[in-house]
């Protein structure tokens, strides 16, 4: 049965996430290195990660199967998921494919190093629009219709 994992350090749909957890009736696991103050529902499963980096991408990886669905913005926990077989989608609908996530870990990896070495600054994205956020929850709505 499909589930969902969510990443949900600084995840900013949380809440279109639960509305489409009501509509399926589906387990979702939000998975994070603090508590997160949610809705209590037998559906939501909210899993503080022990400390220490990459703890919660750790967690979720281990768990997740084909049949699931991820959503995250992390690009290599992204990686780890797609080779399981699982639907991955970031914040703003995109998913990660395994035809498309080579690649977007190669651009995460050279603007990494270019921002390292100092060849370039910054490194804050676009901000979440309202567009970003029907377009996960249309995303997420299919990506369910799909696994089920």
């Amino acid at each position: 049965m499909v589930e969902i994992y969510i990443d949900a350090d600084a995840c900013p749909v949380k809440d279109e996430t639960l509305k489409v957890v009501a509509r399926h009736l589906i387990k979702v696991h939000f998975v994070s290195n603090q508590w997160l103050r949610l809705p209590q529902s037998e559906l939501i499963n909210i899993v503080v990660a022990p400390e220490g980096p990459d703890e919660a991408d750790k967690w979720i990886a281990d768990q997740i199967t084909a049949q699931d669905i991820c959503v995250t913005a992390d690009i290599p926990l992204a990686d780890r998921c797609v080779k399981k077989g699982a639907i991955v989608l970031n914040h703003n609908g995109k998913e990660f494919t395994p035809e498309s996530i080579g690649m977007t870990l190669a651009t995460r990896d050279l603007m990494t190093h270019l921002r390292d070495s100092g060849q370039i600054e910054g490194g804050g994205g676009k901000s979440f629009s309202k567009s970003d956020r029907s377009n996960f929850s249309s995303a997420l709505e299919t990506a369910v219709q799909k696994q089920k």
